[in-house]
């Protein structure tokens, strides 16, 4: 079993579910912790960031990253699930559509919106998923979520399909999205296709594939391909720690302002000389609170 830590971000097939992913990272890995950082859905591929051993720590952090995706609507067709999984719902015959047309209808989802979350996801009602109450004829409504789509961009139009690119944050639905466009054009749409290039900082292009992974096990080079916790986290704000400090997170002492010193407002990684990752703090600068939100230790 692979006793590293770190982060790999791995080009899901499609027709794999996230959690079968996991599981077989876990298995090349020898049976090392393993958890993920956003799911795709089965007929999606892509970028998934997993974790590994102390590194499973760190997911809620990667969570939060911005996502993009490059997508495929086809128009005129409405499913229950708002892609091609699910059963279709409505057929509307297709105007002749410009592309111009089309990118004005995309105009309205660019920028911050509230989107509402499909009755088919994996949201929690009553502690189990809304896609098991709409699977039973009970769908359930969860209110409208902020999300932002900094970039929509229509890349092909080849009736009735239209390529799009988008980038968002994390929490938002393309599959909603690709209704929604829909809906505006007159005509309805469904997601047929979906792929992930980026998410928590790792690009498509820095993903191995399932083969790739099974070929560097079999070669004893697993190891080779994760990414250092502190590297993982390359957008939050690094301090370097010195012996003393070392040895209070090693122990697990509270922190104080004494401590802190010139951190900044919010989440701080601590990395010891050889940079690798100690803990991360979250800082209350106001209140003067310096809280563990995770000890690693050096991994």
């Amino acid at each position: 079993m692979t006793r590293a830590n770190g982060i790999l971000a791995v080009d899901k097939p499609e027709g794999l579910s996230s959690a079968a992913v996991v599981a077989r990272v876990k298995y090349l890995s020898g049976g090392a912790k393993v958890g993920h950082a956003g799911t795709l859905d089965p007929f999606a591929s892509g970028v998934l960031v997993c974790c590994l051993n102390r590194a499973t720590k760190l997911a809620r952090f990667l969570l939060q990253g911005n996502k993009h995706y490059l997508a495929l609507l086809e128009l005129g067709i409405e499913t229950d699930t708002q892609d091609a999984t699910g059963q279709v719902t409505e057929r509307r015959p297709l105007p002749p559509l410009s592309r111009v047309q089309i990118d004005r209808a995309c105009a309205p989802f660019r920028g911050q919106l509230l989107q509402q979350p499909p009755v088919f996801s994996a949201l929690k009602h009553r502690g189990r998923p809304l896609y098991e109450w709409a699977r039973k004829g009970r769908p359930v409504a969860k209110p409208p979520r902020p999300v932002t789509i900094s970039r929509l961009t229509v890349t092909e139009v080849n009736l009735p399909h239209v390529s799009i690119e988008v980038h968002c944050s994390a929490g938002t639905y393309i599959r909603t999205l690709a209704a929604d466009i829909g809906r505006t054009l007159g005509c309805g749409a469904h997601l047929k296709a979906l792929r992930r290039t980026r998410s928590a900082g790792f690009d498509i292009d820095q993903s191995v594939t399932l083969a790739q992974l099974e070929a560097m096990a079999a070669d004893r080079e697993f190891d080779a391909v994760l990414v250092r916790p502190a590297d993982a986290l390359i957008k939050m704000p690094e301090r370097v720690a010195d012996q003393h400090l070392a040895a209070k997170i090693a122990h697990g002492k509270p922190l104080t302002r004494f401590d802190a010193g010139d951190w900044p407002h919010g989440f701080v990684k601590i990395v010891d000389r050889r940079r690798a990752l100690l803990a991360v703090i979250d800082v209350d600068r106001q209140r003067a609170r310096y809280q563990y939100c995770c000890v690693l230790n050096g991994c």
